[in-house]
């Protein structure tokens, strides 16, 4: 019964994503207030029904309804609890499920915090969101129904895929999901706003906070990823530009330039058609990358395998919301202003060199996904594109953003003054020297290591100039009213400040992989190994089992100096009915490094062979995500985004829209 409930409720909300779709368009274009008003309650609703439906098919899993096709596919009696609920996911129906959670839920986040927009626009926008609610709900009745019933049921389930049975799945694709699907707000208001005919200052200020929550959101879920492929996988990387892992990436550069843009957009009323045309890449991008996750385009292993049928259905949507987008804004775009002007040395000039570069760096990574595909899909002929690609092309366009981001800081709105903003990073400039040398000191050799380590360090310096110089305007002497006017500055000039460190700690987390170590040995029991600074030994092979594994655990001890500082437990997994066996890595954080250990199954003779890393700093690659996302969350909690101005902003751009009508 349950189940036929969350059938069913999906289906009510697809009928009314079709009144969410068509009433408010039409009352827009009519000028009826109560056909506009039935946006908010459409959207509510929708968000609704498919909670409902996702509500059941989880329920479905916990109780193990082995009447469910999904279910048996994808579930066991055995499994834990929380694999039971996050397993949901873990599938295509279910994952193309709760993006139609999120993507209601935008909706209703939209219609509920979105006060200050017109009316009009906002109709209009929520008319967009409501025909991506059709979208994409048709797509699971039609193609992906979670609610296929099996008769007879069968006793027990396949069990979820063993790599799956991770605390990550718990993690990464929601947080995933919702900086993907958060993009579409800001793709509905940009398609609304174009649909309107009125882009101005006010539209910049509407869209900030959806672009900074999506970013923030699409950042922990690349960080995340990054680090259950890391300790899952067992290779001992955090990156491998895997087609999939470029398809979250793609979005995240897009986005990162349109948080800039829209600030510039916002402050001198300037890059109306970049801004507009980065909403649409961005969740164009998003939407990109659920089609090559999904249509069965690409081997990978994060891929899920689907048949041609809803690669063919998702290649639709793809051509009609961005096509359908990109026609609307090559009718739309010759009738916008230019908007207002500054010196090519100013903020705004460096955020339009800062979007160049970012666009320019997707637009490297688009081609070295994408090109195979279009090469054997022309003429047959298949060729990788690995790592080298990439970092020959992304790398040298992402460098001089690194530099050029702290002296962008310091440069005033409209006019600036280069020298004097390069003076103010004397300082930041001095340590990022002092830490190349002490890196090369310590280290050595590769170049790239401690100069890109240097960079770090100047980055992260140079990222608290312009704040620190507004709290000591006349130098360290000046302390009086520090605290006031340090509680004075805006929330986003603190934000912009961690953001911009994040992205320094993370590349001092990647710069430090070039003095890492790794080596591969056969262990015996009770003899050490040397791996980086660190020495490693074999106590015991014990033997455990799980709810639906068994599994075979070394236990080492880790020392340094002739002292242990550590234990670390790798082990092998066998699960017994999808008849497969996973590599659990054993991993100690040592001062921001880490000892990661893998092994295989234990030899005959009693050796176990195993690859042993040691990794210095690695863990800041993600603890940088961490700072860039709170520094996102810092601007997106400044009050003149939620109050204020928005609202003066929200006046003033339903007295233009009344004016020119």
């Amino acid at each position: 019964m349950i189940d036929e409930v969350g059938h069913y409720a999906l289906v009510l909300a697809l009928a009314l994503a079709v009144m969410q779709m068509v009433l408010p368009f039409w009352g827009a274009r009519a000028r009826d207030a109560q056909l506009m008003a039935l946006a908010r309650p459409a959207a509510l609703a929708q968000f609704a029904f498919v909670a409902l439906s996702y509500a059941a098919l989880t329920y479905a899993h916990v109780v193990s309804d082995f009447s469910l096709a999904n279910v048996v596919e994808n579930s066991h009696s055995a499994k834990p609890l929380i694999y039971k609920i996050s397993g949901v996911w873990g599938n295509h129906e279910g994952s193309m499920m709760l993006w139609a959670l999120i993507l209601t839920l935008s909706g209703a986040a939209m219609a509920t915090f979105s006060r200050t927009i017109p009316p009009r626009l906002l109709a209009d926008a929520l008319s967009v969101q409501g025909c991506l609610g059709v979208a994409f709900l048709l797509f699971i009745l039609l193609t992906s129904n979670p609610f296929a019933r099996l008769s007879p049921a069968p006793m027990e389930g396949n069990d979820l895929n063993p790599i799956l049975q991770d605390p990550g799945l718990a993690i990464h694709p929601p947080l995933l999901y919702l900086g993907y699907v958060g993009f579409s707000i800001v793709f509905s208001l940009a398609a609304g706003a174009l649909i309107g005919g009125r882009i101005d200052a006010a539209f910049a200020r509407f869209i900030r906070p959806w672009t900074l929550a999506a970013w923030c959101f699409l950042t922990l879920g690349i960080a995340m990823g990054s680090y259950w492929a890391y300790y899952t996988l067992g290779w001992g990387g955090f990156w491998f530009w895997d087609p999939v892992e470029n398809a979250s990436l793609l979005p995240w550069l897009a986005g990162t330039a349109l948080v800039h843009s829209a600030a510039v957009m916002e402050k001198r009323e300037a890059l109306k058609i970049w801004t507009i045309f980065l909403a649409i890449l961005t969740f164009s991008l998003s939407l990109l990358g659920t089609f090559l996750v999904r249509s069965g385009v690409l081997t990978s292993v994060h891929a899920f395998a689907s048949d041609p049928q809803r690669g063919l259905f998702i290649l639709g949507i793809l051509v009609l919301f961005i096509g359908g987008s990109l026609f609307l804004f090559m009718l739309r775009a010759p009738t916008l202003s230019q908007g207002g002007l500054f010196a090519p040395i100013s903020r705004e000039g460096a955020l339009v060199v800062n979007n160049l570069l970012l666009s320019a760096a997707c637009a490297a990574v688009f081609v070295g996904t994408l090109y195979p595909l279009a090469l054997e899909a022309w003429n047959g002929d298949k060729i990788s594109v690995g790592a080298p690609f990439f970092n020959l092309t992304f790398g040298p366009l992402f460098a001089p953003l690194l530099l050029l981001m702290p002296i962008g800081q310091n440069l005033a709105w409209k006019r600036g003054d280069f020298f004097a903003a390069a003076q103010r990073l004397y300082f930041a400039a001095a340590c990022g020297f002092a830490a190349m040398a002490a890196f090369y000191w310590a280290h050595g050799a590769p170049v790239v290591a401690f100069v890109g380590a240097g960079v770090a360090i100047y980055l992260i310096v140079g990222s608290f100039v312009e704040v620190f110089s507004r709290i000591f305007p006349a130098g360290l002497r000046a302390s009086k009213n520090v605290f006031s006017r340090a509680k004075g500055l805006p929330l986003s000039a603190w934000g912009a400040a961690f953001a911009h460190a994040g992205l320094g700690v993370t590349m001092l987390g990647l710069a430090a992989s070039g003095w890492g170590a790794e080596k591969i040995v056969s262990m015996k029991t009770g003899e050490s190994y040397s791996v980086g600074p660190y020495q490693l030994q074999v106590i015991a092979m014990t033997s455990d089992a799980g709810p639906n594994y068994k599994e075979a655990v070394a236990h080492m001890s880790v020392s340094r100096d002739g002292a242990i500082v550590a234990l670390i437990e790798p082990s092998k997994r066998f699960f017994t009915t999808r008849r497969m066996g996973t590599s659990q890595a054993g991993i100690v954080t040592l001062n921001f490094g880490q000892i990661y250990v893998s092994i295989a199954d234990q030899n005959e003779n009693g050796t176990l062979d195993a690859r042993l890393y040691w990794k210095p700093l690695v863990s800041l690659i993600w603890l940088g995500a961490l700072v860039m996302a709170f520094g996102g969350g810092l601007s997106l909690s400044d009050r003149r985004l939620r109050v204020g101005v928005a609202h003066r902003a929200a006046k003033a751009f339903g007295a233009s829209a009344r004016t020119a009508s």
